[in-house]
């Protein structure tokens, strides 16, 4: 079940993985035992290989000797350390699983850290995992391509025999990332004796027979005509079919509308379809594969959501959404239940963890169970397939309209009735690192993973039915103990669910993208938050005071469509923003969405934009495909489709070449050999200095603009130490070392800053000077003094004085310090990681300077340019009301004064390492990292006094212009166009004048005066995207509301040359 945002944040912890108790002995003895491995000793090796009656293992007698191999699961199962104990006696290896901490909720973000991303490796602990396909998206690329391991294995593991969506979903770009060994897909469970109950009446009342849904509209009808019967023998009414309201049960009710065929379909000369050798059609239910826009404005959607919204209405949900259908099964009030076949298992087994209990009296005697009604041959809990649809959408025709299912329409129905299983989150599978796994450790798991194929899905860890093969056997093994007519039932269905498309199947994908989550949770608070569960007045469906009178879609037609059409609406601009925040933006999620669903041809960003620019340009327009693709090359080869788009561009972009040809012309007019090289130096001379002109232009512009977005995002996330840890240290421990111990919250959006911050957590920004031209603190004494302000902070403030609830910056522990270039990208979002604490601590005892003769103080501190840089970016967004001083153990911590800020405003006229040793070996000075970061927070302040006299907060305008009054009187100190720079090349000293703002300020000015507000010019499109907030944060007097990026909500935990201070 779903997180709510908040709650995940609270609720994760600091570790990465952890291992039960009692494993550490386990795997000892396992690698006590195989470190005796004796290939020659024939008999052992059989006894040792053989086991569980299987073959694979046979030539594997001490393959692996000595190699270690670790996986990461989510779920804890004790069958784990029989099987590995079985491999590692076997092969000699010594592999271990260990399990997530933080369940599957946390795998996701584990599998990140792990694996590693666009702009970072990742940790690389673990060779192997365990994971849902709808993770694999954003790690894809950094697991190992199984293709060559599955070719050489054909002869144990026929690919094709695994179940086609499970296939689909562990693919890209046609290569297999990771290997299932189980699938989930939504089915039907009804109640035999409840249908046999209510027969005679439900005939008597409708003059038909009730009878196994066999279409989503007749599950509806049947679903509302029980609803309100009394099923258990209580006297109280109770449900149609029972149902937890969530996305991938929607999709289930739209896959048979959405979805006809998979691949292009052919006709024979006896008129029957085959649709198993074309190419892919890409129908789907998710996003259009030429567009990327959402398949959400069509007939078909719409008819899904009108038959879902009555399907929820006639369940077990009460208002508000409180839906527990595992709860309403147990008691006997449902008529049925969908759900993914694990939990359908335990409702329907006799004694299944959610089973239907019988009713006792007082004496504890049955007075009512279960199929007392049913007859010999009859079982009360059944399965089925989940009903089709009889209408589907017409992909061919425009608009895409609902047609019935008939024809080349619906070329795979079965009397008339479309079909298309879908295979909520894909499939569970094994996935191999590809990045930081040896070779001997990924044959090693390898070599487990086909064992594991082998082994009777009983006596293993993970036991899904997920090929076909599974099926020949006279009960499936997973069935071997159940009654005849369930396992009967679970072959039927998935003899069905499992048919691929070239068998007649037209089994229906899951999302597998970047920000799956977020697309499904913005789906789930549009639909069931906002629409479904919401009452009338707020704009929902439902009627609170009333259920009997919410909404219905045929006799409330009008309000009913118009809320649904502000559903769609507000669905759709979510989905925008999601794809806005994604690397790459709807471009890139295109290109990757046509590789999960492996449709050819492959297209690239000059494809995908091509074909738009022929066939939808308002599309090309909104991916912003002008900017990403060779203009000179679509100038060649659709001249005519640019000129359409924007008149004159082609011409703009051949004007030099035909400036050039000009020139010529009249020089061989006037005939001057000596005019043409003046003709053409000039010419040349104004092209390159117009280019200077506008290469400037651009660059100030684009200078502006990524200042604006570094106060709204964050280049590196936000490193955080818990309190707690922080003061058990003993020392500032490098940054590095906290991460490889998984000892750092980490935050990734500013939107995660703010959740993390509602949820009652404390952030402490700790600034200090070094102490040490290579070392913070050489003596220890700040951190001492750091330890003691945190806990006299928590105390004066009615905190939990464990400081469990508060989390510390501080450089050296939340800066990478390795690696320069990841560095670089935290530096950038320092101002950011000022803002966002609530607390700001100047941390200045009198202690020593290891390199230098000198004390270091408060003076000294306040000289430096990067402690003022700190304090500036905390108080021009915060004010100085959360900002303390500490100048040792024995002084009290104090507040900083209000008119603190003047000095440190100043902040490139402090003093930096980087001067005092004249650059040797570094290519730019300090102080130019932090032109981005100062200029943005400006153009904050400076927007919030132009706008202030349209109803701002009176006291922090007050404080806006005290630090703009400040700034008017020194501009040119506090920001100073150039500086000296002193460096060193070939053993040479030389001083030079660098631009540093430049006239960047009075630019910034202009922008916001001209009424664009703190608008961004995205790529000089002369587009304007204005981003407007209140000056407001954290309830200081400056304080920051809404300028946030509001994104996937996670905490991961864990995650050149050092800064000094």
């Amino acid at each position: 079940m779903k997180q709510h945002p908040i709650a995940l944040l609270a609720l994760l912890s600091t570790s990465i993985a952890q291992v039960p108790q009692d494993y550490e002995q386990c795997i000892d003895d396992v690698v006590l035992k195989s470190s005796t491995c004796n290939p020659n000793d024939v008999e052992l090796c059989r006894e040792r290989c053989g086991v569980l009656n299987t073959q694979f293992l046979l030539d594997k007698c001490c393959a692996h000797d000595g190699v270690t191999a670790s996986i990461l699961a989510y779920e804890p199962n004790e069958l784990w350390v029989d099987r590995l104990n079985d491999y590692n006696l076997c092969t000699g290896a010594k592999v271990r699983v260990d399990y997530v901490d933080g369940g599957e909720d946390a795998m996701p973000r584990a599998l990140a850290v792990d694996i590693g991303n666009g702009f970072e490796d990742g940790q690389g602990i673990y060779d192997a995992y365990i994971a849902h396909t709808p993770w694999l998206p954003s790690i894809y690329d950094g697991l190992k391509n199984l293709s060559a391991y599955i070719e050489k294995n054909a002869k144990f593991v026929d690919i094709m025999d695994i179940d086609q969506a499970a296939r689909d979903a562990s693919a890209y770009g046609g290569e297999m990332v990771a290997f299932p060994y189980d699938t989930n897909y939504f089915a039907m469970g009804w109640r035999q004796d409840v249908f046999k109950l209510h027969s005679a009446s439900y005939r008597e009342t409708y003059n038909e027979e009730i009878a196994v849904p066999k279409t989503i509209e007749e599950l509806v009808l049947v679903s509302e005509r029980l609803n309100g019967l009394d099923h258990n023998g209580d006297g109280e009414p109770d449900w149609g079919f029972c149902v937890s309201p969530q996305t991938k049960v929607f999709y289930a009710f739209l896959a048979p509308v959405m979805q006809t065929h998979l691949r292009e379909c052919k006709t024979n000369t006896d008129g029957e379809f085959h649709c198993g050798v074309g190419e892919r059609t890409g129908q789907n239910l998710f996003f259009d594969v030429d567009t990327f826009e959402p398949l959400i404005h069509n007939e078909g959607f719409k008819y899904a959501f009108d038959l879902y919204n009555r399907f929820v209405r006639a369940s077990n949900c009460k208002p508000g959404g409180i839906c527990d259908f595992k709860a309403a099964f147990s008691d006997g009030r449902c008529a049925g239940a969908i759900a993914l076949p694990e939990t359908l298992t335990e409702m329907l087994l006799e004694d299944g963890e959610y089973t239907i209990q019988p009713r006792l009296d007082e004496e504890g005697n049955v007075v009512w169970a279960p199929g007392q009604n049913l007859s010999d041959g009859e079982y009360w809990g059944r399965r089925s397939i989940f009903p089709g649809s009889d209408k589907v959408l017409d992909w061919t025709t425009p608009g895409r309209p609902l047609v019935d299912c008939v024809g080349m329409k619906c070329p795979l129905a079965n009397d008339g009735i479309n079909y298309s299983p879908f295979f909520g989150e894909g499939a569970d599978v094994y996935a191999i690192n590809g990045r930081q796994t040896k070779p001997q450790a990924a044959d090693a798991i390898w070599d487990l993973i086909m064992w594991f194929s082998e082994v009777e899905p009983i006596y293993k860890p993970l036991n899904g039915m997920y090929r076909t093969s599974q099926l020949a056997a006279e009960k499936p093994k997973v069935a071997i103990d159940w009654n005849d007519i369930m396992a009967e039932d679970l072959r039927q269905v998935l003899m069905h669910e499992f048919k691929s498309d070239d068998m007649g199947g037209n089994p229906s994908q899951d999302l597998m993208l970047r920000a799956v989550d977020e697309y499904i949770y913005a789906l789930d608070i549009e639909m069931h938050q906002k629409l479904i569960f919401a009452d009338v007045s707020d704009g929902g469906l439902y009627n609170e005071n009333d259920p009997s009178k919410s909404l219905d879609a045929v006799k409330d037609k009008r309000v009913y469509d118009a809320n649904y059409q502000r559903f769609i609406s507000d669905l759709e601009a979510r989905f925008d923003d999601i794809n806005g925040r994604q690397d790459g933006g709807a471009l890139r999620q295109l290109i990757l969405w046509r590789e999960s669903l492996d449709l050819q041809p492959k297209k690239d960003e000059q494809d995908v934009c091509s074909d738009l620019l022929a066939t939808n340009q308002a599309i090309f327009e909104k991916m912003n495909c002008i900017s990403k693709v060779n203009l000179q090359s679509l100038c060649d080869t659709q001249k005519d489709d640019i000129e359409e788009y924007s008149p004159g561009l082609c011409v703009s972009v051949n004007s030099s070449d035909q400036t050039t040809t000009i020139v010529i012309v009249l020089c061989s007019v006037l005939g001057g050999g000596f005019l043409v090289l003046v003709l053409l130096f000039v010419f040349h001379q104004f092209r390159k200095m117009r280019a200077i002109a506008q290469g400037h232009e651009q660059l100030m512009e684009a200078t502006l603009n990524e200042s604006i977005r570094s106060l709204r995002q964050l280049d590196y996330p936000l490193h955080l130490v818990r309190g707690d840890d922080f003061v058990a240290e003993g020392k500032l421990l490098r940054h590095e070392v906290l991460r490889n111990t998984h000892r750092l919250t980490v935050l990734d959006s500013l939107s995660d800053v703010d959740s993390f911050i509602d949820v009652g957590k404390h952030i402490v920004f700790l600034s200090h000077q070094w102490t040490s031209f290579s070392c913070p603190d050489a003596y220890g004494a700040q951190y001492k003094a750091m330890c003691i302000s945190l806990k006299e902070l928590a105390r004066e403030s009615g905190w939990d004085e464990s400081l469990k609830d508060v989390f510390v910056w501080a450089d050296f522990c939340c800066l990478p310090q390795a690696n320069a270039s990841i560095q670089s990208l935290a530096v950038r979002s320092l101002a950011a990681y000022a803002a966002s604490a609530t607390y700001f601590i100047i941390v200045a005892p009198d202690t020593k300077h290891a390199d230098l003769d000198e004390v270091c103080d408060i003076d000294t501190y306040q000289k430096r340019m990067w402690t003022r840089a700190e304090q500036v970016c905390h108080s021009m967004r915060n004010g100085t009301e959360g900002m303390f001083i500490t100048k040792g153990e024995e002084l009290p911590l104090a507040k900083v004064e209000h008119d603190f800020f003047k000095e440190s405003l100043r902040v490139f006229e402090g003093e930096l390492t980087c001067c005092r040793l004249e650059h040797k070996g570094m290519s730019v000075c300090d102080r130019q990292c932090l032109v981005i970061p100062l200029l943005g927070l400006f153009g904050e302040l400076y927007r919030a006094s132009v706008e202030g006299g349209k109803g701002g907060n009176i006291a922090a305008l007050s404080s806006v212009e005290a630090f703009l009054t400040e700034i008017e009187m020194h501009q040119d100190s506090v920001f100073p166009p150039t500086f000296s720079r002193t460096t060193w090349r070939k053993n040479k000293q030389f001083v030079e004048e660098i631009v540093l703002f430049g006239d960047l300020i009075d630019r910034m000015k202009a922008r916001v005066k001209g009424g664009g507000g703190f608008a961004i010019d995205d790529d000089n499109t002369n587009t304007m995207t204005t981003i407007g907030s209140d000056y407001v944060r954290h309830g200081a007097d400056l304080v920051r509301n809404d300028l946030v990026r509001h994104g996937a909500t996670m905490i991961r935990h864990g995650a050149g040359q050092g800064i000094r201070y």
